[in-house]
């Protein structure tokens, strides 16, 4: 057994099994076009059998808005929503497809993320050589882009960067703040391929984004970071600018409330206190979701 898989099961021998509260907003799940482990619907009871307040479901090619109305009225007791990402399936930058998704009934599509697996930064770190959605040309963010901005505004939802680069979501962070955006959130900013440095994650928290740190790639089957790394990337920034998650529902990978459980816990032992916990998965995401 390798060493991260010994602290998973220690850490989640440890845990007591409280996520009274939490919010996580970044769980994958059936019915999609990608291997998923469970369902929406045994996600959101599994959650909410858990104590979890509210998680969001994200799905790379399909808007969640209707889903997370389903689901949320079979599952009382949990807030769930949804949202939509701006791959070539529902037409990259398509404004019109933003605004179906704000105006949906329920109000349960919150969040816009910007271009994931067919974002240029995730293509071109791939090597792929297929189409891309691009938010911005030469340092410039694209007319479309500023058109999606303005609708997250008007609508006021959460801006999350998606995959693209560091300075791609900094020109983001900035142009969303100046049309008075207050919801923005860098998309697991350590992970490949956004990848940002500890001095950009300081740099998109000074300009007043959230940045998540996903437990995927510390207790999944694609450990790549390690806790370590973490724990001093979230003290470098700050818990008050961090939002933890699980970014689980993959084949192999433990389910989205025990990964999360794993990695909340492993921070405890690292060193972070009860409070900064609850701030990073309680409090700070509640804000981005409006339910504070």
């Amino acid at each position: 057994m390798g060493r991260l898989s010994l602290v998973l099961v220690c850490a989640l021998a440890a845990w007591s099994g409280d996520l009274e509260g939490v919010v996580d907003v970044h769980m994958h799940c059936d019915p999609d076009s990608m291997p998923r482990s469970v369902d929406a619907l045994d996600t959101a009871r599994l959650a909410r059998d858990r104590g979890l307040r509210a998680i969001i479901l994200k799905n790379h090619y399909q808007p969640t808005a209707q889903l997370a109305y389903a689901v949320e009225k079979i599952t009382p007791g949990l807030r769930v929503f949804g949202g939509i990402a701006l791959n070539r399936a529902v037409g990259g930058l398509n404004s019109v497809a933003v605004e179906n998704m704000a105006r949906t009934k329920g109000a349960h599509g919150r969040v816009v993320w910007m271009p994931t697996f067919d974002a240029e930064n995730q293509v071109r770190k791939n090597a792929e050589s297929r189409p891309f959605v691009p938010v911005a040309k030469e340092g410039q963010l694209l007319p479309e882009t500023g058109a999606i901005l303005d609708l997250i505004g008007k609508y006021n939802l959460v801006l999350a960067t998606g995959h693209s680069s560091p300075e791609e979501a900094l020109l983001l962070i900035r142009a969303a703040r100046a049309r008075g955006i207050r919801r923005i959130l860098v998309t697991h900013a350590m992970l490949a391929p956004v990848s940002m440095t500890v001095d950009q994650m300081r740099e998109a928290a000074r300009e007043g984004a959230s940045l998540e740190f996903v437990s995927n790639v510390i207790v999944g089957r694609g450990q790549g970071d390690t806790l370590k790394q973490y724990a001093e990337a979230i003290r470098a920034v700050g818990p008050p600018h961090c939002i933890l998650s699980s970014d689980l529902g993959q084949p192999g990978n433990p389910l989205h409330a025990d990964g999360l459980a794993a990695f909340i816990e492993g921070l405890r032992k690292d060193g972070f206190s009860s409070e900064e916990l609850a701030l990073m998965t309680r409090v700070n995401p509640a804000r981005l979701l409006g339910l504070d």
